[in-house]
């Protein structure tokens, strides 16, 4: 059962539903508990393309508990911690995995980012530290008025929070970028098309956001997350459309979205077969021949070429920028994932021990 739930994820991943794929993870887990070590770090990385952040790191959380020599366990960790502002966390994922994996120059990259973004967090604390130093001193002055009696403190100005929006077919996002909250500071109501956020944070008036949604959500389904850096509000989408905004726009004109019945056959596109045994199936083909590649045990110059084409596969845009680079330049002698170490020079071959490099002129 579980080897047919595998097949079908393949399938899922392929054809890009992975509210679907997500679903037979669990499935699969469920039916085979030994294989939770290494499918749950498969099921972190959908969590991470679908934006449930928190999710993803509970489950490569669990997968290095299982397996502390997971290095995608530990990536799909950093990663997610990084996009939940997280730095310190997402860095100490990333070194976890880059001693597992010292050759991955991905873990290199993700900790270069970690720094930077840490720099600038700090940068930004001392900023605000000084001038909460500057209040505290101010607030400690003795003012003696001419005349008038002493009238008791005014609370200060609301603080100004940043807030973000993002959005899937299913859910929308809403991020107040406020650090150290408690959770008894923090309130949120939902409506069917109202969001109120009310954050509480003494000398200051309480702040407050408030806005018309774009579309219905569910309110039951709505909740609240008080992160380190940040309040994240996930609203339930009643429908399964992109909104234009968070906020309700009167002039927008809203396009109802068609009801479609869902079918009841296969709905895979057949081609035309010329075969007596009728129409192939292509999209299980590829999945199987996938499938067959991963498996596929092999020596020599054709285990080194699969590693770089996985290698190419999986990499950031500068990594194959670079080994582009190096390999057309270098005349195939040559082969970097380094971009910064390639990118502002000409990359000279390299030959092998023992052969010379002759230039062929047209």
């Amino acid at each position: 059962m579980a080897e047919d739930l595998e097949k079908q994820v393949t399938d899922a991943i392929l054809d890009d539903n992975l509210d679907l794929a997500l679903d037979l993870y669990t499935k699969v887990i469920a039916a085979d508990p030994s294989k939770a070590a290494s499918l749950l770090p498969s099921r972190a990385q959908v969590h991470i393309k679908l934006q449930n952040f928190t999710d993803a790191i509970a489950d490569a959380n669990k997968a290095i508990e299982l397996n502390a020599s997971s290095a995608k366990a530990f990536r799909c960790k950093g990663v997610a911690c990084y996009k939940l502002e997280e730095y310190e966390t997402a860095k100490a994922a990333f070194t976890a995995g880059a001693n597992l994996e010292p050759s991955n120059s991905d873990f290199q990259n993700w900790i270069m980012k970690c720094d930077n973004a840490i720099a600038d967090e700090s940068q930004s604390e001392e900023g605000l530290s000084d001038s909460r130093n500057e209040e505290h001193l101010n607030e400690h002055k003795t003012v003696f008025p001419a005349s008038s009696p002493s009238s008791p403190p005014q609370p200060k100005p609301a603080q100004n929070f940043r807030h973000a929006f993002y959005q899937n077919t299913n859910e929308a996002v809403v991020e107040i970028l406020a650090k150290g909250l408690r959770k008894e500071q923090v309130a949120v109501e939902f409506g069917v098309q109202l969001l109120k956020v009310v954050i509480e944070c003494p000398p200051h008036e309480p702040y407050i956001f408030q806005t018309r949604l774009n579309r219905k959500v569910l309110t039951d389904k709505c909740k609240y997350t008080i992160l380190g850096t940040k309040v994240e509000i996930r609203l339930a989408k009643a429908e399964s459309v992109n909104w234009s905004s968070l906020e309700f726009n009167e002039n927008e004109v809203v396009v109802p979205t068609p009801v479609i019945a869902k079918p009841t056959v296969n709905t895979k596109l057949d081609y035309p077969s010329s075969s007596k045994k009728g129409h192939k199936d292509w999209d299980k083909l590829e999945a199987q021949v996938i499938k067959e590649e991963k498996d596929e045990k092999l020596e020599g110059d054709a285990a080194l070429n699969k590693l770089f084409r996985d290698i190419y596969r999986n990499a950031d845009e500068d990594t194959r920028r670079a080994m582009n680079k190096s390999f057309v330049e270098s005349n195939g002698t040559v082969l970097s994932t380094n971009w910064k170490d390639v990118g502002e020079k000409y990359v000279e071959g390299s030959p092998p021990s023992g052969m010379e490099m002759k230039k062929w002129e047209a």
